[in-house]
């Protein structure tokens, strides 16, 4: 069973299934974002549908470009024979 698991996600050929599970995943959370009860919520953008998993992704895409931009544009990231 794992090996399957392990097949699927490490081949290439699966890659257009992947991104199809993915993409039901994403269209499934925001579906059950509307199904929460949001009464209580402090600040207007906590009541909108969706919100919390485009502010999510958002976060997400925003980090791994700041990361990227630290390693490779302010010279944190080496080479691999840096130390030797």
């Amino acid at each position: 069973m794992i090996k399957r698991v392990v097949y699927f996600f490490g081949e290439g050929k699966h890659a257009r299934r992947r991104r199809q599970l993915f993409y039901l995943a994403l269209v499934l959370i925001v579906i059950a974002d509307f199904l929460v009860f949001r009464e209580p919520a402090e600040y207007l953008w906590d009541r909108l549908p969706g919100w919390s998993a485009v502010y999510g992704f958002g976060s997400c895409v925003l980090l791994i470009f700041v990361s990227k931009f630290l390693g490779h544009q302010a010279g944190l990231m080496r080479r691999e024979d840096y130390y030797d």
